[in-house]
């Protein structure tokens, strides 16, 4: 695995930048493992093999695997522009894993880009919500750019919820609705072929209970699939931008935003983005100025 703790680069890829604001006890680099082939397209593929519906999830490996070593190369040789092209084949290609996007991350904030690191950070959270180290660099990247910006405190439920939302990744929620599918199977083969009344009891009850906790986290899985795949958020682009009362250049001007802020995305009218910051504050920027999470 590669994590990053000293000074210099080892074989292993173990190392911290001393001339970097700090990346502290998670530095930027760690090993990649590509999902080949997505493994919720599989799991579903899996599921949905039960009901004798095929899906195709092969895919070709060997070039991923190759642009993602030599991207890594690349990163620990501090040849940031070279491993950044590669990453970027990688994400085009389709490829797209946390790490991936994490080292991404990693390597625009090498090059001092902050708000792409941000923008790549935010990216991978999406898909490892509670991935500490890209928590941690995001943190870094966010506290080296103008805008610090306080969230509104959210109602106690509405936490609740996004702390339980956000416990799996879309994929675990896959890997414990195939598990309790199991479960549900075996105990609704005891109800079917046991000939102890006590048993049948057992059985029944059991797969009922099991058959709601699948459709829950099915629909878990299914929901934070399709969170991944939408925008609902972005990252300022443009160095320094004045947030508009309506869609229009000549409307009135609220407050200013810089580069690197995020902010959640609510509609869309003539190439304008409706846009509300965490402090709740709501306006309307041009749609240049943004690149969606």
């Amino acid at each position: 695995m590669i994590a990053m703790r000293l000074t210099n680069i080892r074989p292993a890829m173990h190392y911290r930048d001393l001339e970097m604001p700090t990346i502290a006890k998670h530095d930027i680099n760690r090993s990649l493992q590509l999902i080949l082939p997505n493994k919720l397209q599989l799991l579903i593929g899996l599921i949905l093999g039960l009901f004798f519906i095929p899906i195709n999830v092969s895919a070709d490996t060997i070039q991923p695997q190759q642009l993602l070593q030599n991207a890594n190369e690349q990163y620990n040789l501090a040849q940031y522009d070279s491993a950044l092209v590669l990453y970027n084949q990688l994400i085009e290609s389709g490829k797209i894993s946390a790490e991936i996007l994490y080292n991404t991350g990693n390597t625009y904030y090498k090059l001092r880009d902050f708000p792409s690191a941000i923008l790549y950070y935010e990216k991978a959270l999406k898909i490892a919500p509670n991935d500490e180290d890209i928590q941690h660099n995001l943190e870094v990247a966010n506290s080296l750019i103008i805008d610090k910006i306080e969230a509104v405190p959210q109602l106690f439920f509405k936490e609740w919820w996004n702390t339980f939302y956000t416990m799996f990744s879309a994929n675990l929620w896959a890997v414990i609705s195939l598990i309790t599918l199991a479960f549900l199977l075996g105990f609704l083969l005891l109800f079917l072929l046991s000939r102890s009344k006590t048993w049948r009891k057992v059985g029944f009850f059991a797969a009922v209970i099991l058959f709601f906790v699948v459709l829950g986290t099915f629909g878990m899985a299914s929901q934070k699939y399709f969170y991944t795949q939408k925008t609902n958020e972005a990252i300022v682009f443009t160095p320094t931008i004045t947030v508009k009362s309506s869609p229009s250049a000549s409307s009135v001007d609220l407050f200013v935003l810089h580069e690197g802020a995020k902010v959640s995305l609510m509609d869309e009218v003539d190439g304008w983005k409706k846009i509300r910051i965490a402090n709740g504050s709501i306006g309307w920027l041009p749609a240049e100025a943004l690149k969606g999470i």
